[in-house]
């Protein structure tokens, strides 16, 4: 039989009793510590944790502290939606599309994700990112939602600002002009840009890296090129204005300028190369005509005097070498100043081509046909034992030379004179045989011309009328026997005189007037010019402070500097003084400089030429295309304009055998000198087709026998007097220029000879 339970005493039972309630409050502080430290982690949490009911304001039962930092209300105001809802938070382009998207994820028992925005209560709007998931009842259905909601502003923002720029990036790398490309160090392409395409004759950037497996072979023409383009990227990692002749699709040759650099990895590993193309075909075309224009004589192509002078030292060092002669012959044509003047500059031209190609005919191809100017040419002959075989060719020459021309139908003959002198015999350098040569060649003038001559020591005639003629520029340069024309400049956009240059006269023991041509040089080489160079200064400042004192408008005068000013004198002190003794505005006088002249120092000259700017003078190029050697010498000297040489200007006519190349290399000059922000002026304008083409062409001024010819002081301010009475043939100049800028009415015909 089982026995009955034992009865419990009271004082069990209350010990019972005691023990459960120490046990349910271990278990309620437990809660408590637990209710703590959830409430501690939802309130360190960077957002608002919720619960809410699946009704159709979504009602909140319970937010966390995160709320308020989120957006600004405290959690009892969104409780039971009692301030507001947080719906109502929801931006409203938003709020359709967040309903739409938790109701579904509910409908498929799926956590849900979802991103929009906010309007916090100071009106701030944010981005936010909401994830949660429905809760279920005891009958299947979604009784609340809980979930947690974090502002993602900062992100979303960097990745908006991310997105910007990749479509920026990818809008330049589409629409550029430039050639872009990334390509792999073994010569194949793995990204380019449609202008690259283009550049390279292709229809689409797939086509060019599916055509072009091996760069160096498939695309220049010069493999070489390639190993210089690699050696560059291993020893600097880039290359820079990388020019480069190309093939393009069509096997058609381009010019091409590369920018690009090597791309690494973090372990610096190359991964690639990347970089810009440009076609710089036009570029390199205007480079090598203005180039072969520094070098050689426009009107016979023929090399000039700086490239003569670079061959003839290459040729002595080679008969050094090789013990062998070189002949230095001075070619000058007979009366061809008589020709010039009767038939025209341009028949004068046209026989100077003439005469060029029978002298090139005459010597070898390892000879050097040379056109110093003028009627002058220098045929530099070399060879062992060329003795006799030289004076056979200069023969030759004497003869092609005499024979008869046909020029425009007309039968031209001329003879000349030649003077040869033998390195290292009668000198051993360029100016001492060019010297000699000079000497025998006036030596075979005296004996009548159409013969030549080879230098002895023993010509002193010609030795004793320098040192006359000498002593002639000496008195001149002590009695001042000196006068200054002045021609005006013409503003090809207004058409009214905008400044003038002061060009230098000599009086003769007669009292007329000559030019200085042949006392030039003469100058120079005694050092005189700088005496005359000043005397010039103070004179055409003068003249210019004078105008200013009888009214006109302040003009500059613009004067020519010698070498030997520019480079071996104080000119900087010069100018000062000599605008402060004519109390002249600097900004009222310019100084003209050959491109010889500033390329014999450059770095010295930049110096100068910045000091007179300082002063506020302006500095201009003159007969620019002449004999400039390096042009990227130009945007360093500080100059406000350029000038054209008139040697061009002249060939501008339609009629003109070289009219094509002087109208391309007239339009160069024109770029070059805008590009640069300076000034162009042509000089030598004499026909109005010469003034049509310039002006049409963007040249901002023009001087000229079109207009006027250099004239005396007093003549010149006549000039200025019936410009500002408003004579009518300034009128009809300046009416001219608007024509022609505006290319549309009929053309106006000029009488410059009463302007």
């Amino acid at each position: 039989m089982n026995k009955p339970p034992k009865k419990k005493s009271p004082a069990s039972i209350l010990a019972a009793l005691e023990k459960r309630e120490r046990e349910i409050g271990v278990s309620r502080r437990a809660l408590r510590e637990k209710e703590r430290t959830l409430a501690t982690l939802m309130s360190n949490l960077d957002g608002m944790v919720y619960r809410c009911r699946n009704d159709e304001q979504w009602t909140m039962e319970f937010v966390s502290d995160g709320c308020f930092g989120l957006t600004g209300y405290r959690p009892q105001e969104l409780l039971d939606n009692k301030l507001i809802s947080f719906e109502e938070l929801e931006h409203p382009e938003d709020r359709a599309r967040v309903r739409q998207e938790i109701e579904s994820a509910i409908k498929e028992k799926r956590r849900f994700f979802v991103e929009y925005r906010i309007q916090c209560r100071d009106g701030e709007i944010k981005w936010v990112w909401e994830r949660g998931v429905g809760i279920y009842g005891r009958r299947g259905s979604v009784v609340t939602i809980e979930g947690f909601i974090e502002n993602v502003t900062e992100r979303k923002l960097s990745t908006q600002a991310l997105q910007q720029a990749e479509r920026s990036f990818r809008s330049i790398f589409e629409n550029a002009t430039e050639g872009i490309f990334q390509t792999t160090p073994d010569g194949r392409y793995l990204n380019v840009n449609p202008a690259l395409a283009r550049i390279y004759g292709h229809a689409t950037p797939a086509e060019l890296i599916g055509a072009i497996g091996d760069i160096q072979h498939q695309v220049y023409t010069d493999p070489i090129r390639r190993h210089e383009f690699m050696r560059l990227m291993r020893e600097a990692g880039n290359v820079a204005n990388f020019v480069s002749e190309i093939r393009r699709k069509d096997g058609h040759r381009i010019w091409i300028s590369e920018n690009a650099r090597a791309v690494l990895d973090e372990a610096g590993n190359l991964l690639f190369f990347e970089g810009t193309v440009e076609d710089v075909t036009q570029n390199k075309i205007d480079q090598e005509k203005l180039e072969h224009l520094a070098n050689h004589d426009p009107v016979t192509s023929l090399p000039n005097r700086l490239l003569m002078n670079d061959r003839l030292r290459q040729m002595m060092l080679n008969g050094q070498r090789t013990k062998s002669i070189v002949a230095v012959a001075l070619v000058d044509l007979d009366h061809f100043k008589l020709i010039n003047d009767t038939f025209g500059h341009n028949r004068g031209d046209q026989l100077l081509q003439t005469m060029a190609h029978r002298m090139l005919a005459c010597v070898r191809e390892t000879d050097t046909v040379v056109r110093l100017g003028g009627d002058e040419f220098v045929l530099l002959l070399s060879g062992a034992g060329r003795g006799e075989g030289m004076s056979q060719v200069v023969q030759r020459v004497l003869q092609a030379i005499s024979r008869p021309s046909q020029i425009e139908g007309r039968e031209l003959a001329v003879s000349c004179s030649v003077g040869v002198s033998i390195f290292p015999r009668d000198g051993r350098d360029v100016q001492t045989l060019l010297r000699n040569a000079d000497t025998a060649m006036y030596k075979a003038k005296e004996y009548g011309r159409n013969n030549f001559q080879f230098y002895s020591p023993e010509m002193n005639t010609v030795i004793a009328e320098r040192l006359e003629m000498q002593t002639s520029l000496r008195t001149a340069v002590e009695n001042e026997q000196f006068e200054l024309f002045y021609q005006p400049k013409i503003d090809l956009v207004s058409g009214r005189i905008a400044g003038m240059e002061a060009l230098l006269r000599v009086k003769d023991k007669e009292g007329g007037l000559s030019l200085p041509d042949r006392f030039i040089q003469m100058a120079e080489e005694t050092g005189l010019i700088v005496r005359i160079g000043e005397w010039v200064m103070r004179e055409a400042c003068r003249f210019n402070r004078s105008l200013l004192d009888q009214g006109f408008a302040p003009m500059r005068v613009a004067i020519n500097l010698s070498a030997r000013q520019l480079t071996r004198y104080d000119l900087v002190r010069v100018v000062k003084q000599t605008l402060k003794e004519a109390n002249l505005p600097a900004e009222c006088l310019e100084l003209e400089l050959t491109e010889s002249m500033v390329m014999t120092e450059p770095e010295n000259v930049i110096l100068i030429l910045g000091q007179l700017q300082a002063l506020g003078i302006e500095l201009s190029i003159d007969d620019f295309g002449t004999g400039y050697s390096s042009l990227s010498y130009l945007k360093r000297f500080p100059v406000t304009s350029l000038k054209i040489d008139q040697s061009f200007v002249r060939e501008l006519d339609q009629q003109h055998s070289d009219h094509q190349n002087a109208a391309a290399i007239t339009k160069a000059i024109i770029s070059i000198g805008h590009s640069l922000d300076m000034k162009v002026i042509a000089e030598g304008v004499e026909t109005e087709e010469q003034m049509s083409f310039l002006v049409k062409n963007g040249c901002d001024a023009m001087q000229g026998y079109l207009f006027s010819q250099p004239l005396p002081g007093a003549e010149f301010i006549s000039l200025l007097q019936r410009e500002t009475k408003g004579d009518g043939k300034f009128a009809l100049l300046q009416q001219l220029c608007a024509t022609l800028r505006d290319k549309a009415a009929p053309e106006l015909v000029v009488d410059a000879s009463n302007a």
